[in-house]
């Protein structure tokens, strides 16, 4: 359904504005006031911008595991992504932490790395 956009006679519109300059709490901004106003991106429903820097990826996780993680409530999937990253930091190449995963010292368990 097309929107039609009603214009008012300058008569009906110069009443408008006689109306809101008269009322003091509802004085129209000055155009220096304007000039400070920040335009907003209204974009509605749905999920909000990302960074885009993030990649969505498909991953299979233990049940257990899955279950931990979303026990900590709202941001679990950014909580797993900061351990990541702070293995990634930690670790000068990803040959590192495939060998603490198959000595045991990063995690417990018995996981094995399929190469």
């Amino acid at each position: 359904m097309k929107k039609k956009i009603i214009r008012l006679s300058s008569k009906v519109d110069a009443a408008v504005t006689k109306a809101a300059n008269s009322d003091p709490d509802s004085r129209p901004l000055t155009d220096k006031q304007w000039a400070k106003v920040k335009p907003s991106l209204n974009r509605g429903r749905g999920r909000p911008i990302g960074s885009g820097t993030k990649e969505q990826v498909t991953l299979r996780i233990d049940s257990d595991t899955l279950a931990f993680y979303k026990s900590k409530g709202e941001g679990w999937q950014t909580f797993i992504n900061l351990l990541l990253g702070e293995i990634k930091k930690e670790s000068k190449s990803i040959k590192q932490i495939e060998k603490r995963v198959i000595n045991g010292n990063l995690i417990a368990g018995k996981s094995k790395i399929i190469a």
